[in-house]
């Protein structure tokens, strides 16, 4: 105890009189009113917070250590306005928790971290950013921003416009080095208005429910749900979920900005083995964004996709006024179809359930304020 304390001392005198050091307090708050035309065969109409942006609160900071290197952390917790409790698990910082280091090459972090899904392909993804409702379907692609677990990560400064990345997730499990692991790569382009972008992920142990997530009662050869007499569905997987096996995704996205307009465009291909069984799903975007004024922007665009003999179409159209830098409000619509044979179902399963038909319309209006 008293080396520690010894050690913490001298620790402290260092720091206080070499270092500079930083640290933030941050948040977004987002909430409104939402409606949906059909969830489980009802019209909904809900209060719902953190749609379109997480509710979060979080803490970043930065210590200077001299000659381009630079000390990092980041704990970001993720909440429900409306309940007051805890989002992502119940973990009090289930959104980011990691430190790391910042060198003149890249930044090497380790700890609970978003993807590069997240980090080099979101951004194109212009209908979610309309609405939330307007993510890739079921989230299988992780374009609304996935965390990884154990994670040591790094990205590298740009290099005249490029930049790379490498992650590797490790699954902590004994004799099984493979057992919910996970890794990736990423190389991103930007040069004026042009910015592209491309992304190789690796998933193992890969928890999902099909029903709820894009209304299917077949999954990789298996079956997810039934249908009942009454017209009702059962889910299987609503207590126990689904396990794939091995997960690997292909994402590509660019987008080109000139005055006014942005317009962005995204794929996905994501396919997902459990035992010798498999399915991939590719989903195609096309959106885009104008400002009618400084601070009023319309967007939207148009997704289609594809998984084992199904496949949805959504067009999405929505808008923002900016009241200031930091208070922004919000409007969309989206209307999705679904395949034969398939409920439809808007938000990835993460904020309704599915139609009890193959169309769903969802739209909101909401208020998004940050700190």
């Amino acid at each position: 105890m008293k080396k520690y304390l010894l050690g913490a001392a001298l620790l402290g005198a260092m720091g206080s009189a070499s270092a500079q050091s930083s640290v933030t307090l941050y948040g977004v708050i987002d909430a409104g009113l939402t409606y949906l035309s059909n969830e489980g065969g009802s019209h909904l109409y809900e209060f719902q917070d953190g749609a379109n942006f997480g509710n979060r609160w979080g803490l970043k900071g930065t210590e200077d250590l001299g000659g381009g290197y630079k000390a990092v952390f980041q704990l970001e917790n993720g909440f429900s306005l409306g309940t007051g409790q805890l989002r992502n698990g119940g973990a009090l910082f289930g959104r980011q928790a990691f430190v790391g280091m910042s060198t003149p090459y890249g930044t090497v972090t380790g700890g609970r971290q978003y993807d590069f899904i997240s980090d080099y392909i979101n951004q194109y993804n212009l209908n979610g950013y309309a609405s939330v409702y307007a993510g890739h379907m079921g989230d299988f692609d992780r374009i609304a921003g996935d965390q990884v677990n154990n994670a040591v990560k790094f990205r590298s400064v740009d290099y005249n416009g490029f930049s790379f990345g490498a992650m590797y997730g490790f699954g902590n499990v004994a004799g099984n080095f493979k057992q919910d692991s996970a890794w990736s790569g990423a190389l991103g382009y930007t040069h004026g208005g042009f910015s592209a972008s491309a992304v190789y992920l690796r998933l193992y142990d890969v928890q999902v429910d099909p029903y709820a997530q894009i209304g299917v009662t077949s999954f990789l050869g298996q079956t997810v749900a039934t249908r009942n007499a009454n017209g009702t569905v059962t889910d299987l997987d609503s207590s126990a979920y689904f396990t794939v096996d091995r997960q690997s995704e292909v994402a590509v996205g660019a987008s080109y900005a000139i005055g006014k307009l942005t317009m962005a465009a995204n794929f996905t291909s994501t396919n997902m083995r459990t035992g010798s069984v498999g399915a991939t799903m590719n989903v195609y975007e096309a959106g885009a964004m104008y400002f009618v004024k400084p601070d009023i922007a319309i967007l939207g665009g148009y997704q289609y996709t594809t998984f084992d003999g199904a496949h949805w179409n959504q067009p999405t159209i929505g808008a923002q006024y900016y009241l200031s830098r930091r208070t922004t409000f919000y409007a969309n619509v989206s209307y999705l179809r679904a395949s034969s044979g398939v409920d439809a179902n808007q938000g990835a399963g993460f904020y309704s359930l599915p139609s009890s038909t193959q169309t769903q319309v969802t739209s909101r209006v909401a208020i998004i304020h940050t700190f």
